[in-house]
């Protein structure tokens, strides 16, 4: 965790996503991955596992083992009661959306899906043949809320799936209660649905608390599906396991008519990880947290000496900073195309998450000081080297 030995050339060297995606060289900052490993506990469950050649099929022993240990770590970390049994498996929180827009929402409805976004809630549907109306989230201060006026008039035009992330990616914001429970209100008054992405709930930063949305009433609750996952805080992505998180009679019944086509997939392995991760995780966790804590304020004091001209508030939960860089009137539309030709650094645009996050891009700031440091003092030659050649030319 202090990060000795952690270089680009070794992230490089290691085959990361984020660090191999866009070519050689290049400085990663673009998926949501951290540059850290993961937990000694999960790591020594995993080299046991691989030991004992356990690469076939989930044993039913190991899935029941991970819903015991999610439960109680909804309940212990977030103070949510959740009986076991309804914590079922699937293999990440996108084939949760997928399952939940499929067959928990009403056929052929509209997916309402709050932006800027999580680019794929906004591609997804369109793969299931559903029509997606967006709702831009609107300014208070300096932080993102929910426009309830604007989510009013959606359900009104036939939605019924709102996709609620919380924490909030890209724009890091952590919901509070009254949110919550204003959002309920509206959702509960059209007979709608909230599928709610918490992948990120245990990335939250001091001064604000994780609150599950199932948990804030019994009415929220009975329009609720909630996936989890422990792949963001302890990196474990690419082993393929989440849970959804059931909370009402209906959608218990309807799981259970569910095919394996639509519930098949999760890894063996995953499941090791993340039964690991939830029972034996949280005092890594709580350095990461840490880490991240003074990278985002460390990311601020950055833009602020190289960058002054981007706007920036640090989020209050997940590790990825939203990067206001409608100032620098860089040439667009694609930000994070410019960055990566100019900076020879990987981000996210913003415009991928939706209208409202043209002119912005998402940057992981899960990483070394180091590399961060390199990273912001990279773009911020990039953008300069921009405003100098066209003041010449003027």
């Amino acid at each position: 965790m202090n990060g000795d030995g952690i270089t680009a050339q070794s992230l490089r060297a290691a085959g990361h996503l984020k660090w191999t995606v866009s070519g050689p060289g290049l400085l990663g900052a673009c998926a949501a991955e951290m540059d850290f490993g993961t937990a000694p506990p999960v790591t020594a469950a995993l080299t046991e596992a691989v030991g004992r050649n356990l690469f076939g099929y989930l044993p039913p022993a190991l899935a029941t083992g991970l819903s015991e240990a999610c439960a109680d770590w909804q309940r212990q970390a977030y103070g949510w009661e959740v009986d076991p049994d309804d914590v079922r498996l699937l293999p990440d929180v996108l084939r949760a959306f997928h399952v939940a827009v499929e067959h928990f929402s009403r056929p052929g409805s509209p997916v309402i899906v709050p932006v800027p976004t999580f680019t794929p809630f906004l591609t997804v549907p369109g793969l299931l043949g559903r029509r997606v109306i967006q709702v831009e989230l609107v300014r208070s201060g300096s932080r993102y809320v929910y426009d309830l006026d604007a989510l009013d008039r959606a359900f009104a035009d036939g939605g019924h799936l709102l996709a609620l992330c919380n924490p909030h990616n890209p724009v890091g914001r952590v919901m509070e209660a009254d949110e919550l429970a204003a959002i309920s209100e509206v959702v509960d008054r059209h007979g709608g649905r909230v599928f709610s992405d918490e992948v990120h709930a245990p990335l939250v930063y001091g001064g604000h608390r994780h609150l599950p949305y199932a948990a804030i009433s019994p009415t929220a609750a009975h329009h609720t599906l909630t996936a989890v996952s422990a792949s963001k805080a302890w990196n474990l992505a690419g082993l393929k396991c989440a849970q959804l998180v059931l909370s009402n009679d209906t959608d218990r019944t309807r799981w259970d008519t569910l095919g394996r086509l639509a519930t098949d997939g999760t890894s063996t392995l995953g499941v090791v990880a993340g039964t690991a991760a939830y029972r034996h995780g949280k005092p890594w966790l709580d350095l990461v947290r840490d880490r991240l804590d003074g990278n985002r304020n460390l990311l601020g004091d950055l833009l602020r000496e190289h960058l002054p001209g981007v706007g920036y508030t640090p989020p209050e939960g997940t590790y990825l900073g939203w990067l206001d860089c409608r100032e620098l009137d860089l040439p667009g539309p694609d930000l994070a195309e410019f960055f990566l030709a100019r900076a020879g650094v990987t981000t996210v645009d913003g415009g991928s998450c939706g209208p409202p996050g043209r002119g912005f891009v998402r940057l992981n700031f899960a990483t070394t000081e180091p590399i961060l440091t390199r990273i912001v003092r990279q773009m911020a030659d990039a953008a300069t080297s921009r405003v100098t050649r066209i003041t010449a030319q003027r």
